[in-house]
Parts: C-alpha cells; sequence; structure tokens
C-alpha cells in the first residue's frame, strides 16, 4: 500500500510559477511509475504528465506541453511538477498517482493516489 501527499498548489497569478511535490511513503517507490493529473469543477479528471519508473521517460498532456515538466527523485521518494508560465484554464485540484505497470494516461490505470492540491490562477 503506498500512501502518497501532494503539496505546493496555491494562488498564483498568470505567467507565474509553481512547483509541486508529491512524498510516497509505505512501498517501493522506485517501483512505481508516477503520473500527474487535475481535475476542474464539473470536469472529468484529466492527465497531465507521466514519469517512468527510472525517470527516464516522460509524457505530457499537449496543454501543458513545453510549460510543466515532471521529474522524480528515487532518493527521496518523490515526484514533482514543475509548471511555468500558468493560465487561469490551469486551475484545478491536481493529483499525483502510482501505477505498477508503465505508461498510463487514464486515471483507471493508476493504482494508487493522492489527496489532491488545489492550484488556482488569475488572470
Amino acid at each position: 500500500q503506498v500512501q502518497l501527499v501532494e503539496s505546493g498548489g496555491g494562488l498564483v497569478q498568470a505567467g507565474d510559477s509553481l512547483r509541486l511535490s508529491c512524498a510516497a511513503s509505505g512501498g517501493t517507490f522506485r517501483s512505481y511509475a508516477m503520473g500527474w493529473f487535475r481535475q476542474a469543477p464539473g470536469k472529468e479528471r484529466e492527465f497531465e504528465a507521466y514519469i517512468s519508473k527510472s525517470g527516464d521517460s516522460t509524457y505530457y498532456a499537449d496543454s501543458v506541453k513545453g510549460r510543466f515538466t515532471i521529474s522524480r527523485d528515487n532518493a527521496k521518494d518523490t515526484v514533482y511538477l514543475q509548471m511555468n508560465s500558468l493560465k487561469p484554464e490551469d486551475t484545478a485540484v491536481y493529483y499525483c498517482a502510482a501505477a505498477k505497470r508503465g505508461y498510463g494516461s487514464t486515471p483507471r490505470q493508476y493504482d494508487y493516489w493522492g489527496q489532491g492540491t488545489q492550484v488556482t490562477v488569475s488572470s
């Protein structure tokens, strides 16, 4: 059983940057591929970024490609999401998730979830 705790959300202005962190415990972190998803009010949870178990492969949703960067530190059991050039449409609750299998871009492909952290971008 893996526990995930996100942090780093907040209220920022358009164009600002934020770095989200997701700390894992209770499992072997390097055994899991990791993803970041977000969910805006009234919308489905959507994929934003993925990183492989070793960190050598990453994938991004088109909406964040070039602005967001996912990374991980297996020594610290933590995955990060660096978000630059934030836009009001990035406003959502951001979730990290862990997957035993490889690449996944849908929520059902992930086995464990954090509680989420709110990101609000004002215009």
